[in-house]
């Protein structure tokens, strides 16, 4: 990172929330270059190598981020500002200083879309966010594996809810996992998704891989794999990626 006081985005726009347990909720997205994962079924193309040129990006400073969300946005009518990518943690030593800039001035949630997979910088972040809204990555439909590491960023956001109370409680939806899934998914991948929740307190979102506005997973795994989910762990629901349906960004 050249300029730890700028970051690269890729994208800001106004829409609906599309997934997970704020579904239908108003959003500022703001969606942030670069990932330190390449999953199979991801729909960025700006990892760090093809980032070339400033054409593929936007650059900010955190004063100048929040000055262009109060010139291009209603912030008092936005329920919340997604943080998404790309992967915002690589970011987290912008967001140390944009968040608070942004708190001290509007009340407003900050929604966190993580890979879940970089606890150290989650020690940075997770005291200014709202809602974390992280993964967990099947390596049946993302192609790696990565449970290791979505063990000691959930271990990291485990102790920082203990600590705030307020901030990652299930019973007021501010701490979910998103699960990508079709058809492969194994007994084993859901076993160990489940005793992920029970360590660590969140509620599962099992999302079903979509291949452009189309659910890859057939009605009869969608309905197997969340009685799966259900008879070992009740604080599962099945949502898929609602924008896809009604044609939103």
């Amino acid at each position: 990172m050249d300029n730890i006081n700028k970051a690269k985005i890729k994208e800001i726009f106004s829409s609906i929330q599309g997934e997970g347990l704020y579904v239908g909720c108003k959003q500022i997205f703001i969606r942030f270059c670069a990932c330190n994962l390449n999953c199979a079924y991801c729909d960025t193309d700006f990892y760090p190598d093809n980032i070339n040129d400033k054409s593929d990006y936007f650059e900010f400073t955190p004063e100048e981020l929040l000055k262009y969300l109060e010139d291009n946005f209603d912030i008092n009518s936005t329920h919340s500002i997604s943080l998404t990518g790309g992967e915002p943690l690589i970011w987290a030593d912008f967001l140390k200083e944009f968040m608070p800039l942004v708190q001290k001035k509007y009340d407003i949630l900050f929604y966190l879309e993580t890979n879940a997979t970089i606890d150290d910088n989650a020690k940075i972040i997770l005291p200014y966010t709202d809602i974390i809204a992280g993964d967990v990555k099947l390596p049946s439909c993302s192609g790696i594996d990565v449970f290791d590491k979505h063990e000691k960023f959930y271990k990291v956001a485990s102790e920082i809810r203990n600590n705030k109370g307020i901030w990652f409680n299930t019973k007021n939806n501010n701490f979910f996992v998103k699960v990508v899934f079709d058809d492969n998914i194994t007994d084993d991948e859901i076993t160990k998704t489940v005793n992920l929740a029970k360590k660590y307190g969140f509620e599962i979102i099992i999302q079903p891989r979509m291949i452009d506005d189309k659910i890859s997973a057939s009605k009869d795994t969608m309905l197997t794999v969340f009685e799966k989910f259900t008879k070992i762990y009740r604080n599962t629901r099945l949502i898929p990626q609602v924008h896809k349906f009604i044609d939103v960004e």
